[in-house]
């Protein structure tokens, strides 16, 4: 199962250009921490998908309350921090450099 197919399951987005665009933020976010020094691969390595599906889930449950300090109705609370992906998914990434 895809990522995209992965997100659509648990979102019900019938949009998939937007679950699409998540899934390639998440992408771009992962690959600029494992490569923070070099140009990015094309694609992702394996080990990552499954982060690269939490983070587009992360990105997705964001949207249209993105950077949300606080917001309270109806007795639920949010509160975000002002990143998009949360730092304690892309901890999970290992940066990989080189030494010249």
């Amino acid at each position: 199962m895809t990522v995209v197919e992965r997100l659509k399951a648990a979102t019900n987005e019938p949009n998939d250009a937007v679950l699409e665009d998540c899934a390639a933020q998440a992408k771009a976010a992962i690959l600029a921490r494992r490569y923070p020094f070099q140009e990015w691969p094309e694609e992702l390595e394996s080990r990552y998908l499954d982060l690269q599906y939490r983070c587009a889930l992360a990105i997705y449950q964001k949207r249209g309350g993105q950077y949300e300090i606080s917001h309270g109705e109806n007795g639920v609370q949010r509160s975000y921090a002002s990143e998009d992906i949360p730092e304690s998914l892309l901890r999970q990434v290992t940066p990989l450099v080189r030494t010249v």
